[in-house]
């Protein structure tokens, strides 16, 4: 009998341009009932802003250091234990620190309105690279949550 899921880590090719398997995952996460073409040229269109934004390093290190300093170390999980729910701080898996920095900035790029999408990731790229803007503030607020639970740390089991 066939599996059910495909192993799309095994499949996922690099993007044509910057041939980086972290940009074509952000396209995949970024594409809406499977224009594919369209995300990238938003993709490509930001990376091409960052790029002018930042000088200092290539586009593919600019958009790489974003998603770094976005990604969360630790965050807060409930365990239900003798009757009471906590909210215990515990580390993060690389994979899911990966998703949950590429939704983040997503979220936030698709609840500001009234500029192009491209202009919009670009803004909340450069922002990320240095460590502000909404997505650093939502891991800040995942670090702070986890910060005042430390206390129930020894529930993580």
């Amino acid at each position: 009998m066939p599996s059910k899921f495909t192993a799309s880590a095994k499949q996922l090719r690099p993007d044509q341009k910057f041939n980086s398997v972290l940009v074509s995952k952000f396209i995949n996460y970024l594409m809406l009932d499977g224009k594919k073409t369209v995300a990238q040229s938003v993709v490509y269109d930001a990376l091409e802003i960052v790029g002018q934004r930042v000088k200092d390093v290539s586009q593919l290190e600019a958009f790489e250091v974003a998603i770094n300093n976005i990604k969360p170390q630790i965050e807060v999980r409930s365990k239900r234990v003798g009757g009471s729910t906590y909210q215990v701080p515990m580390p993060v898996p690389s994979k899911r620190q990966q998703s949950l920095a590429f939704r983040w900035v997503l979220a936030a790029v698709r609840n500001k309105k009234g500029k192009p999408m491209a202009q919009r990731l670009a803004d909340e790229l450069t922002s990320a690279y240095r460590k502000e803007g909404t997505a650093m503030t939502t891991r800040e607020n995942v670090h702070r949550m986890a910060e005042a639970n430390k206390a129930f740390a020894h529930f993580a089991w």
